[in-house]
């Protein structure tokens, strides 16, 4: 069955649910054959699709045209796959311990080298008729060192192989026959690879945990870091480009002496490069812009650059990663994975290229290419057409086969697209103009928004940034990891399923009470998946590629601790080219203050906090601990009300704060640590608490107060994993209403840059859906009186706690260190009891696109 339709079957239940007379959209397959995304972006792709396993980030295709390599390389296991063509069907897989991009034929397609990521090694295989054979491994540095194989170049007679080392620095030149390296070339003065946090842990389960988080924050690596990615082998000049990820340009080695002899600067984030066959033009695709960079390597400068997004003025968030020439060069293909799409470019003539179109496909495209003849083109779909329901989800009692887990990492199952390319130009240009406006119709539109929030006369939030608004102070709270149905799932107002319900009213009375008195939103998603790519996303409305396609490793392959956390200001490559929430607030001179988000704790809480972020740096409170489940959100919020009271002393407080209040992730059962329920209700009045002091401050009749969880995964949904709860409260917000309009993490986002007059930071807050329909024109200035809470906050878990063995093994000072599946399992069991089956949540699509230690909030 075409996986399209079975895909869709599984989804047309999901597609809306009635809220009165008026029809609400939820995420799934529609009528006219298209995918709604949570974030109001869709799928139409074209050709047809074929599933090949966990996030698929590149493809190889066979020099006889008859066969195509996929190299999965995400959460779940690792693989090449072997994939006939044209039909699609897979004839063979060999598994990889560890992987990441790098993937190329040699010996005339005899034989395939493939990036052993941090094992440190290349995996060589013979290749015939489909079948590999013959595994070998050649070592690149011992493997207690740091390098992680990247990409890959073999010369022409298949001899020696050239492959970065994306941590390591550096590029290393490999003998193939004897398996030995030959030379490594350090790409900046001085570079070294990146060391291994080296710490010998306690016994102690959670003093591991701690020490562990402080390893993490010891990562030094320096801010101009290359980050070396890929390199292509150019033999008519004795060269070989490599792409540094972290720093803007190619790096031009001579390969007879082995010394880099120029820098080519390029845009944010190169990643794939693509070489024309006489050597004189190198393309490199530049994710963290929309561009491609054509380079003249004679005259060694950029002649052109090439815009691969969908609209001339989009912000930044197409994320152009893999390139691909037809054979006779005329036509370069660029795989948007952001965009869900591929731009097409006629290049024919050098310097005057244009463009012709775009081709839409599945969910964040990592890789393209076309097969020799032509007639064929590839597209590796990172993450597929579809989420599922986990079925094979956690049981008490029963161990999960790691084969069939269904872990929200692992759900993101990728495709390959299979798409018939006409023979001539005129056929392609024919067949572009519908797939273009397919891709267009799949982008929410930029000029206008959908029915559903349509803004009245009276809005307070403007409706383009720099209009005036009645609102002048912005607070945005980022809790941790609950879906929609573990908090709300009780409220009978709202689109819930109570059986899902895990911290009901009399354990959240305060999230319940604001969900009342103002706007109850049942129809919410969150941006990212993981704390890795959910904080970014809940501050720079954007996961980087660096991000995305390092915290899969980071979560599921991680065993030496060698990817670190890839976010939250630990590395300046993981930022998004405009920045994140306080850089725009910078920019339009708006103050900005944060309290825990991006912030290192001090050692101890008698030492002060850190930030690694530069527009940071005076603009955060040192005393306002960050992620520690040691440290009750109680004392975040006397924190925050103790500086709200300063600010009214002396007259005005920032216009824009950010307040982290992570207690919500819980501890599972540790033994002798809070239970679950003493620390969501520890949240919950710290919510409460904090709401009640702004809303009885002098600020308050010029704020907004917005709420929301960086993530979803730890927990159950009925209508998606990644639907969560969400909270605008302000005088102008509407009271005791319930609003089922689809919004996003950057709806939220877009929300507050209008209010602040700030300028959006990708093109997913850019499009975003604002929450004009939750705001009223006439303010009610009723203050909100918090709840007391009839919980324990003392509570402790005993040691015949359900699941205090698992939770034993878990590392919870850490965002996401603790096993997801898991962490569901025993939260469940200690608020609903060891003997009610946990139920399995629904997951419909959702994308991704374009957030070390094992962390996964």
């Amino acid at each position: 069955m075409n996986l399209l339709l079975g895909f869709g079957l599984l989804l047309t239940c999901l597609g809306t649910i009635t809220a009165g007379a008026a029809a609400v959209q939820l995420p799934g397959a529609k009528s006219d054959g298209s995918v709604l995304l949570p974030n109001q972006w869709s799928l139409r792709p074209a050709g047809k699709q074929i599933a090949v396993g966990d996030f698929p980030v590149n493809i190889a295709v066979h020099p006889s045209g008859k066969y195509a390599i996929v190299l999965n390389a995400g959460f779940g296991p690792h693989e090449v796959v072997a994939m006939a063509l044209p039909s699609g069907r897979i004839v063979s897989r060999a598994a990889i311990d560890q992987a990441f991009y790098g993937l190329a034929f040699y010996d005339s397609g005899a034989r395939l080298v493939v990036s052993g990521g941090d094992d440190e090694v290349l995996h060589t295989f013979s290749f015939q008729d489909g079948l590999f054979g013959d595994h070998r491994k050649i070592e690149l540095r011992p493997v207690k060192e740091r390098g992680v194989v990247g990409g890959i170049a073999v010369d022409p007679q298949g001899q020696r192989a050239y492959v970065t080392e994306v941590f390591g620095m550096s590029v290393v030149a490999v003998d193939l026959a004897n398996g030995k390296p030959l030379w490594r070339l350090p790409l900046t003065p001085g570079a070294q690879a990146i060391p291994v946090n080296e710490v010998k842990l306690s016994d102690d389960p959670d003093l591991a945990a701690a020490e562990k988080r402080a390893a993490a924050r010891k990562e030094q690596v320096p801010d101009d870091a290359p980050w070396p990615y890929s390199c292509v082998l150019d033999v008519a000049h004795n060269r070989l480009y490599v792409s540094l990820w972290g720093r803007a340009e190619i790096a031009v080695i001579d390969l007879a002496s082995q010394t880099i002899t120029a820098r080519w600067p390029t845009q944010e984030h190169p990643n794939e490069m693509l070489l024309t066959r006489d050597g004189k033009r190198l393309f490199v695709a530049n994710a963290n812009r929309n561009t491609v960079t054509v380079l003249d390597t004679d005259a060694a400068r950029a002649s052109e650059t090439l815009l691969a997004a969908l609209h001339p003025d989009d912000a930044p968030g197409a994320t152009p990663n893999s390139l691909a020439l037809s054979p006779d060069e005329h036509t370069l293909f660029v795989a948007n994975a952001g965009a869900n799409c591929v731009a097409v470019f006629d290049v024919e003539v050098p310097g005057r290229s244009s463009s012709l179109g775009l081709i839409p496909t599945g969910w964040y495209p990592t890789s393209v290419r076309v097969t020799p003849t032509g007639g064929t083109l590839l597209v590796a779909n990172g993450k597929g057409l579809i989420s599922k329901a986990n079925r094979n989800g956690p049981q008490p009692g029963r161990d999960t086969p790691e084969t069939v887990r269904e872990y929200i990492g692992g759900l993101l199952q990728g495709t390959v697209g299979l798409l018939k390319l006409p023979e001539k130009r005129e056929g392609l240009t024919e067949k572009l103009g519908p797939w273009t406006a397919a891709t267009l119709r799949c982008s929410p539109p930029l000029t206008s928004y959908p029915a559903t929030a349509k803004r009245g006369r009276e809005n307070p939030i403007p409706a383009r940034p720099g209009n005036p608004s009645p609102i002048k102070y912005v607070i945005y709270i980022i809790k941790e990891n609950r879906t929609y149905d573990q908090m709300l799932g009780d409220m009978p107002e709202g689109n819930g399923d109570a059986q899902l319900c895990l911290f009901p009213e009399n354990i959240t009375p305060n999230h319940h009470q604001l969900a009342r008195e103002f706007v109850l939103l049942d129809n919410f998603y969150v941006d990212g998946e993981v704390s890795a790519d959910g904080h970014e996303w809940s501050t720079g409305a954007y996961a980087t590629d660096f991000v995305e396609k390092l915290w899969p490793l980071a979560y599921g392959h991680n065993s030496r601790s060698k990817i670190p956390y890839p976010s939250e200001g630990s590395f300046p490559v993981a930022h998004p080219a405009n920045g994140y929430l306080w850089d725009r607030a910078k920019q339009a001179g708006v103050s900005y203050r944060s309290y825990g988000e991006f912030i290192a704790n001090g050692a101890t809480t008698n030492d002060p906090c850190r930030t690694k972020v530069p527009a940071l740096e005076g603009h955060f409170d040192p005393w306002f601990r960050s992620f520690d489940m040691d440290y009750p959100d109680a004392q975040r919020a006397d924190r925050f009300i103790s500086e709200l009271h300063r600010f009214e002393r002396e007259g005005d407080m920032p216009r824009l704060q950010i307040v982290r209040l992570p207690n919500d992730h819980t501890y599972g059962t540790s033994v002798g640590k809070l239970t679950p329920r003493a620390l969501v209700a520890d949240n919950d009045l710290a919510l409460g608490r904090v709401v009640e002091a702004v809303s009885h401050s002098k600020f308050w009749s010029q704020t907004a107060i917005f709420v929301l969880e960086d993530d979803a995964q730890n927990g159950s949904d009925h209508v998606d994993a990644h639907r969560s709860i969400a909270y605008v409260v302000s005088p102008y917000v509407k009271r005791r209403a319930h609003d089922s309009t689809m919004y996003s993490t950057c709806s939220m986002l877009r929300t507050m840059e209008l209010i602040l007059g700030l300028k959006p930071m990708s093109q997913f807050d850019e499009t975003a859906q604002p929450m004009f329909s939750v705001f009223q024109g006439k303010p009610d200035l009723r203050p909100f009186k918090s709840l007391p809470i009839h919980v324990d906050l003392q509570e402790k878990n005993a040691t015949n706690a359900w699941g205090a063995d698992l939770s034993a093994q878990m590392d919870f000072k850490k965002e996401d260190a603790a096993d997801d599946l898991q962490l569901n399992r025993v939260v469940w069991h200690s608020i609903k009891g060891p003997d009610v089956p946990m139920p399995a949540p629904v997951r419909a699509i959702f994308v991704r696109g374009g957030k070390g230690d094992d962390d996964d909030d």
